[in-house]
């Protein structure tokens, strides 16, 4: 297949697009970066829009640094599958899991809530394993998208971006392996990983994923020079207004030495800072079967890349149709479908991302994988054209109507 390219008026449309919504930070997007890149690794459109947030004189530019949120779990989903190629980690091993994670061996299902407001949990029959996991069949939530999983964790609440394993420790909603649910599996996934590798995920990463492809602007604890180029996090009211906020997950950028990080929990389903820049190198990779195009280096093997990219749950080709509850109003607005498509097509999930498994209208090869972060970002890799990329912003709640610049007319269907 010969190298994606873009046209002069393709990258045109794409500046025109970004620009359009970045022209009033207080009203529109503040901010906003988009790169694409192809599977020879080679960028066919890198543009920075407007600034760095709603109340910031600082223009956005491509070394700006995003928290990338839920864009962290395709990483995490690469570093356990590294470790499934070496022998570390079984993909259907539910021993395994329970006997590195005995959290998730006493982990039970919740049935709702007695007379008294008490949670009903009931014993789990299944052993989760590290597909589930990958899948998002485990059956584990967000309490910011499940209204049970908030409610159990009050009054003193679960807050996932807080560092704290404690908080991730989720009672289930479902017999493992049945339904299909977001939440916080893929960091379960990466603890798994960390105690059998006896690393760090962040350690892990560093070493068998952005070493290898010469990343050296992604990290859970970025340091002073990415913290010099970081955006700023706003906040969208119901009026349609922004201002800035605070960072929703805080600790990694404060100063820490090594013995205070050990105490923070990498969280591979949200704990990245990044440059789009450097991100797509990753996506390049997963266009090219697993090995870095520029520098050669296999991160994967073929036949795993071709696994990740497998629907691992064609039982449940409606799964992505079912509406998202907004329970936390400020993080997320209320989602009816993920993907909007045609009824008879069925929808997919691969290992960390979901495949939109026909061809869409707006240009989509067949089985891309795409995902999206929490604060407004968005990737996509689709191997049948060679071509993926990443759109950045730094707006909360998730889910803004900002989702159209990825369809038509917008920043995908120009790029295909």
């Amino acid at each position: 297949m010969a190298p994606h390219t873009l046209s002069s008026e393709g990258a045109s449309k794409i500046r025109e697009a970004i620009d359009s919504v970045t022209s009033d930070p207080k009203t529109q997007i503040p901010g906003f970066v988009f790169v694409s890149i192809n599977n020879q690794g080679d960028e066919l459109i890198a543009h920075a829009s407007g600034h760095r947030g709603a109340d910031s004189k600082q223009a956005m530019d491509l070394e700006s640094v995003f928290w990338i949120a839920s864009c962290t779990k395709m990483v995490g989903g690469i570093a356990c599958l590294q470790a499934v190629e070496r022998g570390v980690l079984g993909l259907d091993d539910g021993e395994q899991v329970e006997k590195l994670c005995p959290e998730l061996k006493r982990a039970k299902i919740l049935k709702g809530f007695d007379e008294n407001d008490r949670p009903i949990l009931v014993e789990k029959k299944n052993k989760i394993t590290l597909r589930m996991l990958l899948s998002h069949t485990a059956g584990f939530g967000y309490t910011f998208f499940n209204p049970e999983i908030r409610k159990f964790g009050l009054p003193k609440g679960l807050d996932e971006f807080s560092g704290d394993i404690k908080d991730i420790e989720h009672p289930l909603l479902f017999e493992p392996g049945t339904k299909w649910n977001y939440g916080t599996s893929i960091d379960w996934a990466c603890i798994l990983l960390e105690r059998a590798t006896g690393d760090s995920l962040s350690t892990y990463i560093q070493t068998n994923i952005f070493s290898p492809l010469k990343i050296t602007n992604m990290s859970f604890f970025p340091p002073d020079e990415m913290k010099q180029h970081l955006a700023h996090m706003n906040q969208r009211y119901p009026d349609g207004h922004l201002t800035e906020r605070e960072h929703l997950l805080r600790k990694p950028l404060y100063e820490h030495t090594d013995e205070q990080k050990k105490g923070i929990l990498n969280s591979a389903g949200a704990g990245l800072f990044a440059q789009p820049r450097e991100y797509v190198k990753i996506i390049a990779m997963l266009l090219n079967d697993g090995t870095c195009p520029k520098t050669r280096a296999q991160i994967l093997k073929p036949s795993t890349i071709a696994e990740m990219f497998t629907n691992q749950i064609p039982s449940m080709p409606n799964f992505a149709r079912e509406p998202i509850a907004a329970a936390t109003p400020e993080l997320t607005n209320p989602i009816p479908e993920l993907y909007p498509q045609p009824r008879e097509q069925e929808q997919g999930w691969g290992l960390t991302f979901m495949l939109t498994v026909h061809e869409g209208a707006t240009g989509r090869g067949r089985n891309t994988a795409w995902w999206a972060g929490l604060a407004n970002l968005f990737w996509w890799a689709d191997r049948e054209r060679g071509v993926g990329g990443m759109v950045a912003s730094q707006i909360l709640p998730f889910a803004g109507e900002w989702f159209c610049l990825r369809e038509e007319g917008g920043v995908w269907a120009n790029c295909v």
